[in-house]
């Protein structure tokens, strides 16, 4: 029997290397992202924790937000280990900062990253899928259930992988392939170290409550929601609420927010970016 084929972009740290994690005891690996040298270390971790001689896990450095290094990187894990039964569009970026002062192409960027990097990809490896049938996974957020203070190049990104994954697990309801969306929390990953570099200090005051998940904890929420047939993936009571009551849940909490806000300006006014650096 063939050994399934993941592809997971962004496969080189966070919740797509926890889910690479997770898979490479009975799957081969095609793990797409730019840093070369996080793709190496990531492949050796997997395979000296694998415990299974035979695991083939190919790495390919590529910009998803590249229309033709994302088609690259998909033919070639297509060529090299067949037609993925597991798609995992797991690359994204996020530069929070006050809306006023975040510069254009930084919303330019997040879009192409997090939502063209993920129909490239998808669009790249639907026809083999086809043949063969499979799961699609996009990897949105909290922020693409609510809007978020500090996150307006980023919370649109993730709103509209939403309407992309209803519209096309719609088309594909009938091929053999499952389409799921998952809003994982704030997780501790690289990422989330990165943005706080940015994040403004409202929302540093309002995240700070909400917990933190390890990138392990939401791998095992996905993928458990995947061998589910799940559309929807909500790790966390919160998350759940909000995917399911948002028109009654979402207004008290910006209610709630904007109350913390107001109390927190009138304790002084908020951090500037150069004096959150």
């Amino acid at each position: 029997m063939n050994t399934p084929h993941a592809l997971i972009t962004g496969g080189s740290s966070g919740i797509g290397l926890a889910i690479a994690r997770r898979l490479i005891g009975d799957s081969d690996l095609t793990l797409v992202a730019r840093g070369t040298e996080r793709l190496k270390a990531a492949r050796e971790s997997l395979l000296r924790g694998c415990g299974r001689p035979a695991a083939r896990i190919l790495t390919i450095s590529a910009d998803v937000a590249v229309r033709e290094q994302a088609e690259a990187a998909v033919g070639q894990a297509v060529a090299d280990l067949g037609a993925p039964k597991l798609v995992v569009t797991s690359a994204g970026i996020a530069i929070p900062g006050y809306f006023d002062q975040i510069p254009v192409d930084v919303f330019e960027r997040t879009m192409a990253v997090n939502y063209l990097g993920t129909v490239y990809v998808i669009k790249a490896a639907l026809p083999s899928m086809k043949r063969a049938g499979g799961n699609i996974v996009m990897i949105s957020s909290g922020a693409g259930l609510i809007g978020l203070f500090g996150y307006t190049p980023y919370s649109p990104t993730k709103f509209a992988l939403r309407g992309f994954a209803e519209a096309l697990r719609a088309e594909l309801r009938h091929d053999g392939i499952t389409v799921s969306i998952a809003y994982p929390p704030d997780t501790d990953t690289p990422q989330l170290i990165e943005e706080s570099r940015t994040k403004p200090a409202e929302t540093h005051m309002m995240t700070s409550r909400a917990g933190l998940w390890s990138a392990e904890a939401v791998a095992g929420r996905i993928l458990k929601g995947v061998s589910r047939g799940s559309f929807a993936i909500t790790p966390g009571f919160e998350l759940t609420a909000l995917y399911r009551l948002g028109s009654l849940v979402a207004p008290v909490v910006q209610w709630g927010w904007a109350r913390q806000i107001a109390r927190m300006r009138r304790g002084g006014a908020p951090a500037t970016k150069k004096e959150q650096a």
